[in-house]
């Protein structure tokens, strides 16, 4: 039997609606099977290899597209986390999204996820596939607003590399921790501006040197090999050194998927690499916008050692909004709307 025909027709998919400064997010409530495994990351194993057409359904056309984004809650196996989720989109499985948990901590208090919520902040522990984030819910007069989340300790993995980019040339990018992995790369090497650009070729160029980096460049990470890829290229407009002005970025990761928010796992490692560089102190903000405009506040706030290098724990705020449910089902014979992409 083909894999694409496992999910039964009568399945009932429920979803809640979110985005975080325009990035969708997708939290799956209910008919997502539960996967096996000891730790998050044998979850997300079992997931691939025996539940990924759950995943197609969702982030797929029809009922989804390719930069749709989602968010599968599973069983905790860290002793203080709340709750734990799964992260999927258009390629597979993420190991960290910052957008997704700024809205996940307005939903984790909203939903009673998170019981007896305290003012003027509430707590939530979010194991995640890198480890566990803590975010801090506003929460007044029985109302969640905006969260910011510490992230896991973000490194420079390497400076200056450069790289053969099939229709750019040679390229030199920074390769930065954040949660997941990053490159990143001024605008001015591809010879172009990012207000002035249609985002497609912004899209193109990103994927174009996540392909090569793939190709050319060997990653590890100091916890798990599972964490050790390239999840996308950063493409900043170079604005690094001066810490009173907002700058922008564009992320471009999974297969072309082109992030509307600033990134918030993106930002956690530009902060990182800021700091690295000294253009950031501890506790200095910056503000960081997308391609919509959309911004993020982030600093760094605590200096770590982690796996041999020097780290930094990251803090981003931003706020996720509330866009509807949704309930999926599929027929029996409709082959086609089991998921594709364009």
């Amino acid at each position: 039997m083909a894999m694409a025909n496992k999910i039964p027709s009568n399945v009932v998919i429920k979803t809640r609606e979110m985005h975080t400064a325009g990035e969708p997010l997708r939290v799956v409530e209910s008919g997502f099977p539960s996967p096996r495994g000891d730790t998050i990351l044998d979850k997300i194993r079992y997931t691939r290899e025996h539940l990924d057409p759950y995943r197609k359904l969702l982030m797929n056309e029809p009922r989804g597209h390719l930069d749709m984004f989602g968010a599968v809650l599973v069983e905790p196996d860290h002793k203080d986390a709340d709750i734990a989720t799964m992260f999927i989109h258009n390629a597979g499985y993420s190991t960290m999204c910052g957008h997704a948990i700024i809205a996940l901590g307005r939903y984790s208090v909203d939903t009673g996820l998170v019981r007896n919520p305290s003012s003027p902040e509430t707590r939530v522990a979010i194991q995640c596939p890198c480890g566990l984030v803590e975010a801090f819910v506003e929460y007044k007069d029985g109302k969640t607003g905006n969260v910011r989340f510490n992230s896991v300790p973000a490194f420079v993995f390497a400076t200056d590399v450069s790289v053969d980019v099939p229709g750019y040339g040679h390229v030199t990018v920074d390769i930065v921790f954040g949660g997941a992995f990053f490159a990143f790369v001024a605008d001015s090497q591809y010879n172009f501006r990012l207000e002035e650009v249609a985002s497609d070729v912004i899209r193109s160029a990103a994927a174009a040197t996540t392909d090569a980096l793939k190709i050319q460049l060997k990653l590890s990470h100091p916890d798990s090999d599972d964490l050790a890829f390239l999840y996308g290229t950063i493409v900043t407009d170079g604005q690094d050194e001066r810490a009173d002005i907002t700058s922008s970025h564009i992320c471009v990761f999974a297969e072309r998927q082109f992030d509307r928010s600033p990134c918030g796992s993106g930002t956690t490692a530009r902060v990182a690499f800021l700091y690295h560089k000294g253009n950031v102190k501890l506790n200095q903000s910056r503000t960081f916008r997308s391609y919509v405009k959309s911004e993020f506040q982030a600093k760094a706030v605590k200096e770590v050692t982690y796996g041999g290098y020097k780290a930094v724990v990251v803090e981003v705020s931003g706020k996720g909004y509330y866009c509807g449910s949704s309930e999926f089902s599929v027929e029996e014979d409709d082959v086609i709307g089991r998921g594709f992409l364009l």
